[in-house]
């Protein structure tokens, strides 16, 4: 098939340091390309892919996000200007370039598909439900396609890791590992309280932004640091990859109905269980008692945590190969492809 792959435009495909979206964008296209399908991935001219790279912008232009979305508009103009050239196009950017992609199908047939990968806010589900009609979707779990009713689903594919590339360990160092955004959202704060009511080591890694993050961090993090509860800041994914393969136990108190969430299935493949609270997709991904802890306070997260050497490490990873590899996540995109493009053509 020949494929038009839209990455968002702020940061180079694979990432180097934050980046989920770019990270499983890259995952597909490549998957795509071993299997000989035509993609053209339009993404910053600083991406590496086995793709044909169509860039917009010759670096990612990261330090202008706030500028607003027309910088993502221009980048996905550049592939749905070339829609008849593709049997399908596949777009990850925001709302904006899906406008465009309900446009471009209306005016030229080119089947669009759109994943989610945000949560269901109103203004999310006002705005895609008018492009209903145009434009295909694919979620990346059940709790999130439940938030959008209305819409037209070719499948609900979760987010995958290439488990090959990632190092496992069935020994443990004696520290817990945090990673995320600091933010209230994904519930630093609650991480340090358990990790000083156990009494254990504790390693932060995260991106802080500027604005209401930076203030979050000043307030509810940075008092709190100490020889045992250690920020290393935005990492690269080496590092990351290893701070999980020594890990005992990966915290994940998030404070909203994450979509999916890719630290858990990163963690998990390295081998380190999850205690995670019960928002959003995490009864999804976490299996209770198999792969790691699903709980609903703090008092039930740091009793989780005193029980986490009965999880098995392999079986950590074992989980992980079965319904989150790199395999069945290209192939389940395959056979959306294939089911939009006979739709289209019927």
């Amino acid at each position: 098939m020949k494929i038009g792959m839209i990455a968002p435009p702020w940061f180079p495909l694979p990432p180097r340091r934050y980046g989920g979206i770019e990270f499983v964008v890259s995952l597909l296209t490549e998957g795509l390309v071993e299997r000989g399908h035509e993609v053209t991935l339009f993404a910053s001219g600083d991406s590496e892919t086995g793709a044909r790279l169509s860039a917009f912008f010759e670096r990612a232009p990261f330090e202008q996000i706030l500028e607003g979305v027309h910088l993502e508009v221009a980048q996905s103009l550049e592939a749905y200007s070339l829609a008849r050239e593709f049997d399908v196009i596949h777009d990850h950017d925001g709302v904006d370039s899906r406008v465009m992609g309900a446009l471009v199908h209306r005016l030229v047939g080119t089947p669009v598909v759109a994943t989610l990968h945000g949560p269901a806010d109103a203004a999310t589900q006002r705005m895609l439900s008018s492009l209903r009609h145009d434009l295909a979707f694919i979620a990346i779990s059940e709790y999130q396609r439940h938030g959008f009713p209305d819409l037209r689903f070719v499948g609900t594919i979760p987010n995958a890791v290439d488990v090959e590339h990632q190092p496992f360990s069935a020994e443990k160092d004696d520290y817990f590992l945090f990673v995320g955004r600091m933010s209230h959202e994904k519930g630093a704060d609650v991480a340090i309280e358990v990790a000083h009511r156990l009494g254990t080591r504790l390693i932060m890694a995260g991106k802080v932004n500027e604005g209401p993050e930076r203030e979050y961090f000043a307030q509810n993090v940075e008092p709190y640091l100490t020889e045992d509860v250690h920020f290393r800041g935005e990492v690269d994914h080496e590092t990351k990859v290893e701070l999980y393969r020594r890990a005992r136990c990966t915290l994940f108190p998030i404070q909203w109905p994450e979509p999916f969430g890719l630290v858990m299935i990163e963690s998990l493949a390295c081998g380190t269980p999850v205690i995670a609270f019960r928002h959003g997709s995490v009864p999804e991904v976490i299996e209770d008692g198999r792969t790691g802890f699903v709980v609903e306070t703090v008092d039930e997260m740091v009793a989780a945590a005193e029980r986490i050497d009965e999880i098995d490490p392999a079986e950590c990873r074992r989980a992980v190969e079965e319904r989150f590899g790199r395999d069945a996540f290209v192939g389940a995109h395959e056979r959306a492809y294939e089911e939009l493009v006979a739709e289209c053509s019927r």
